[in-house]
C-alpha cells in the first residue's frame, strides 16, 4: 500500500511538472553525453598515443650531390662517412634500432604514398630520392638527445622527427577533451539546477498532502521519498539518451577516427563505452538524487 502511495505521488509530480520534467531530461541527457564524449575522447587520444609511440621515428637524411644545404656543400655522402654514421647511430644512447634507406627503397615508399598523385610520381625519379637513416627510439618522449647528437655530424643533411606532425594532432584532440568536460560540468550545474527548481515546485504544489502526511505521522524520509525518485527518474531518462548519443558518436566520430590516424589498436572499444555508459548514467543519478535531497531540505518543512 506504501509502495503503492509513493508511486502514485511520483507520477503526479510528474504530470504536473511534465515541462520542467522534460527539460531536466534534455539537460541530463546533453550533460551526461558531453560528460562522455570528453571521457571518450581522452580514452581515444591514449590509445592514439600509444600506436603511434611504436611507429613515430626519428629521419636522417643524407647529403646528395647538389644539395643545397650548407652542411653538404653540395656534395653526397661517401660510403665510407655512411658506415661511420651508421655505427655513429647504432652506438648514440636512447637509440633502440636503426635502418638503412636507399634510393631504391625510398623511391617504393614515396610512390606507395603518393599513389593518388600520378603526375607526381612520374615526375619524380628514383636518383631525387635522397638515402636516409630511420631511427626507433627507446623513449619516444626523450628524442630531443638523440637528435643533437646526430645534427652536424659529416654528411648529414636533415634530421626531422616525426612526432612533431603528429603532436599538434594530440594537442587539438587533448583541448577539444578540456572544452567537453568544462561544457559537461557547466551543464551539470545546470542540470542541478533545473532538478531543484522542478523539486521545489512539484513540493509547493503538494503542500497540503505533505502537511496532512506531516499530521499522521509519516517520516521524513517517506514524505521526501516521491520528489527524489522524480529527480532520479528523470536522470535515468536523460542517462538512456546520453547512452544513445555516445554509442552513434562512437559509431560515426570515433571508428572514422581510429581508422584515419591508427590501425585496430587505436580503435576505440565497446568496454571503453560501455564503462563511460555507466559512469555517466551514475554520475547524472547522484546529481539528481543530490539536488532533490538538497532542495527539499531547504523549502520543504518537514
Amino acid at each position: 500500500m506504501r509502495a503503492n502511495f509513493i508511486f502514485s505521488e511520483v507520477w503526479i509530480g510528474l504530470r504536473r511538472n511534465l515541462t520542467m520534467t522534460i527539460a531536466v531530461v534534455i539537460t541530463v541527457a546533453v550533460g551526461m553525453a558531453m560528460l562522455g564524449v570528453g571521457l571518450m575522447i581522452n580514452a581515444q587520444v591514449g590509445l592514439i598515443r600509444g600506436y603511434w609511440d611504436d611507429k613515430v621515428e626519428v629521419s636522417v637524411f643524407l647529403c646528395t650531390k647538389g644539395s643545397a644545404v650548407q652542411t653538404c656543400n653540395g656534395k653526397a655522402i661517401t660510403q665510407a662517412q655512411t658506415n661511420k654514421l651508421q655505427e655513429h647511430l647504432k652506438g648514440t644512447p636512447g637509440v633502440k634500432e636503426v635502418f638503412y634507406e636507399d634510393q631504391a627503397s625510398a623511391y617504393e615508399n614515396f610512390k606507395a604514398a603518393f599513389a593518388s598523385n600520378e603526375a607526381l610520381v612520374k615526375a619524380t625519379k628514383v636518383e631525387d630520392m635522397p638515402t636516409s637513416f630511420r631511427i626507433k627510439v627507446a623513449d619516444p618522449n626523450n628524442y630531443a638527445s638523440v637528435i643533437q647528437a646526430i645534427q652536424g655530424q659529416p654528411g648529414v643533411s636533415q634530421v626531422t622527427d616525426q612526432k612533431q606532425l603528429v603532436g599538434p594532432f594530440f594537442q587539438m584532440l587533448d583541448k577539444l577533451a578540456y572544452y567537453a568536460l568544462a561544457v559537461a560540468i557547466i551543464l551539470v550545474l545546470a542540470a542541478a539546477l533545473l532538478i531543484g527548481n522542478t523539486v521545489r515546485l512539484s513540493a509547493f504544489n503538494r503542500r497540503r498532502e505533505t502537511g496532512i502526511m506531516r499530521l499522521v505521522g509519516a517520516s521524513n524520509l517517506y514524505i521526501q521519498l516521491p520528489f527524489i525518485m522524480e529527480g532520479v527518474i528523470a536522470g535515468l531518462i536523460g542517462g538512456v539518451f546520453a547512452a544513445v548519443i555516445l554509442i552513434v558518436t562512437k559509431v560515426m566520430l570515433f571508428e572514422e577516427l581510429g581508422r584515419f590516424v591508427g590501425g585496430p589498436t587505436a580503435q576505440l572499444g565497446w568496454d571503453t563505452v560501455a564503462q563511460t555508459i555507466t559512469f555517466t548514467m551514475i554520475i547524472g543519478v547522484v546529481i539528481c538524487v543530490l539536488a532533490s535531497f538538497v532542495t527539499l531540505r531547504r523549502y520543504l518543512r518537514v
